[in-house]
């Protein structure tokens, strides 16, 4: 089976994670119980993600000056990741400070640093958008470069993934050249002034979407009519914080080796399950073996 050629344009932050038995309140200070600094953000997350789930991967993102980022790109060439086009700018590098409580559950501070510096796409940055089966954005970089990478995958052919997080209002221009939608419900919600109920409104701005929804699983629909329920893979949840990227990474790539995307989904939530068994972002992100073992097809 040929790679799926994956381009992800997107966000690369040095994450600082820490665990504690619950999420401090706030003006309230409590005792963690384990520390741990792992590369992130959602775009090196998704890059990762796609390269281990065993698409060749090509990354577009901006890092600092700093110490973060000489890590930054080491960690994410070491995954395989073509990162020839990983911008370096004067500054810091995107920070994440992430608090992960005992179940699993998180709360996540991002200061954008060098990510914000990611504008105006160059001609050879464009070619690799051109050159991939599948391009995928979120949206931690300005919303004027997603546009621009996705209205050049669109004009080439190239299949548009965009994880609409954090959530943000996206420009008709965007939502006119994403083929696939993949949001949570606090996602929906900001677009379509829906929540749980948001899969037929979603349908209103793309053709395809995915609605996310923790440990029950995912729901796919289309304008063709298709409307599924993908369960969860059940796992006993560590830290789910980079789950998502996990998903959206490998449904990704599994559409494009030319699976069906109910079965992408289904191949996506066994990855999103692996990611969730171990602690951190980029280093929880699961391999193909551990996608595999997971996957149960329909």
């Amino acid at each position: 089976m040929p790679q799926t050629r994956v381009t992800v344009v997107g966000s690369a932050n040095m994450d600082l994670v820490a665990m504690a038995p619950t999420l401090p309140r706030p003006g309230e200070t409590m005792l963690g119980t384990d520390f741990v600094m792992v590369p992130g953000g959602k775009g090196a997350n998704q890059a990762i993600a796609a390269a281990r789930a065993g698409g060749a991967c090509a990354f577009l993102g901006a890092i600092g000056s700093d110490s973060f980022g000489v890590t930054l790109k080491a960690r994410i060439s070491a995954a395989g990741v073509d990162t020839a086009h990983l911008r370096v700018v004067y500054g810091t590098s995107g920070v994440a400070l992430v608090m992960v409580n005992a179940e699993g559950e998180n709360a996540i501070l991002v200061t954008p640093g060098a990510n914000a510096a990611l504008t105006g796409l160059t001609e050879d940055e464009l070619a690799t958008v051109r050159a991939a089966d599948v391009l995928v954005a979120q949206l931690e970089i300005p919303v004027e470069t997603v546009t621009q990478a996705a209205v050049a995958a669109r004009a080439a052919g190239t299949r548009v993934v965009l994880n609409a997080a954090p959530a943000r209002p996206l420009p008709d221009e965007l939502l006119a050249a994403v083929d696939l939608l993949v949001v949570n419900e606090r996602e929906a919600q900001a677009l379509t002034g829906r929540g749980r109920e948001a899969p037929e409104a979603l349908l209103d701005l793309v053709p395809r979407a995915v609605l996310t929804l923790g440990g029950e699983g995912a729901w796919y629909g289309d304008r063709e009519g298709t409307a599924v329920h993908v369960p969860a893979v059940k796992v006993d949840v560590v830290d789910s914080t980079a789950a998502g990227d996990a998903f959206t990474a490998a449904l990704a790539v599994g559409w494009g080796e030319g699976r069906d995307l109910v079965d992408a989904v289904r191949w996506a939530a066994a990855a999103g399950a692996a990611c969730a068994r171990r602690l951190g972002a980029s280093v929880a992100l699961p391999h193909r073996p551990e996608i595999d073992g997971l996957y149960a097809p329909a």
